[in-house]
């Protein structure tokens, strides 16, 4: 099992290929290497929920083998046959094959929520049976997969962009880059990211009612929600229970990618030794902890609405100082780990 899709996808390859530092890595460390930390938060009428919020960026499955030396392909078609043989010829050399799928297609995931961007691994597949062979970070074991509603989950058309086949073919290195390198560059990257985000995160703002990324999606969120009071009672609990699941679980908005952050801040500084990163991990793991606090706030049982929208803008209103910090920890475990290397 892991927390999110694309670290937990991320962990297993690393994993099956025999790759670590001190043994097989953590789901936390896979994402702190990966410099994908993010925040992107929209609110539309055209969603279903009508917000989104998403605490990673777009190209943690590019950027993570190449920051550990090794090589990438991102391919995409929207021909089915051509889309199957890339994960055929992956499978059939012995290689497991990263590809998107639409959560709403796969059927062992049982959920009516249409996300295309969900990482999975097909492992193996039986043509005369018609089934492939799929892990899953949601799921324990391995997952027989119809071949026709994997097809179906691969060529969605769904939020937040179409799944186009796409397949990562990823050569990995024999062995892994020091790591105190590795962690530098990927904290200065999520950083960066969000300090000055380039627009091109998961989520695309253009139409959106309202949308931000970075540090000023948080101060959007926190203002957003203030107004939140005034709705009707029905609108009012599907934004409550909506920001609960996208930051803990379906967008993994802060929670969850904190919490991961903090994971792998952990290991590298225990196996650095450096402070700066400690640190780091501390300040991560406060701000995950107000994320989840906001997000247990919204679905309180037993709370009136209008009570819990109060204790969630009471929560939310504290991130963007919070988002700051983290910010500024990155950077500074960013500098100490570079100077460790000179």
């Amino acid at each position: 099992m892991g927390g999110h899709c694309g670290s937990g996808a991320m962990r297993d390859l690393l994993h099956w290929h025999g790759l670590g530092w001190d043994g097989p890595p953590s789901e936390g460390l896979v994402f702190a290497l990966g410099g994908a930390l993010g925040l992107s938060y929209v609110r539309s009428s055209g969603l279903i929920p009508p917000i989104y919020l998403v605490g990673r960026g777009a190209d943690f499955e590019v950027d993570l083998p190449t920051r550990l030396g090794g090589d990438v392909e991102m391919l995409t078609t929207d021909d089915a046959d051509e889309g199957w043989s890339w994960v055929r010829q992956e499978v059939d050399a012995g290689r497991p094959s990263l590809v998107w799928g639409d959560i709403a297609e796969l059927p062992y995931l049982r959920v009516k929520l249409q996300m295309s961007r969900h990482d999975i691994v097909v492992i193996g597949y039986d043509e005369d049976q018609g089934v492939a062979f799929v892990v899953d970070n949601d799921r324990a074991d391995v997952q027989e997969v119809p071949l026709d509603a994997l097809a179906r989950a691969r060529s969605s058309k769904s939020f937040p962009e179409p799944t186009r086949h796409c397949t990562y073919r990823i050569e990995w290195p024999d062995e892994l880059p020091d790591l105190a390198e590795a962690a530098s560059t990927a904290f200065q990257q999520s950083a960066e990211s969000m300090r000055h985000p380039s627009g091109g995160g998961i989520v695309n703002l253009k139409g959106a009612t309202s949308g931000a990324e970075g540090l000023a999606a948080v101060t959007l969120l926190a203002s957003d929600v203030e107004t939140w009071a005034g709705l009707p009672l029905d609108e009012l609990e599907i934004l409550l229970f909506s920001l609960s699941a996208f930051i803990e679980k379906a967008g993994t908005g802060g929670g969850l990618f904190r919490r991961l952050l903090a994971d792998g801040s952990d290991d590298v500084a225990r196996l650095t030794g450096d402070v700066a990163t400690t640190e780091l991990a501390d300040v991560a793991g406060r701000c995950a902890q107000a994320w989840t606090k906001a997000a247990r706030a919204g679905v309180q049982r037993d709370v009136d609405v209008r009570t819990r929208v109060n204790s969630v803008v009471a929560a939310v209103s504290l991130l963007p100082q919070l988002e700051t910090e983290v910010v500024g920890a990155l950077e500074a475990a960013a500098t100490s780990l570079s100077r460790s290397r000179a």
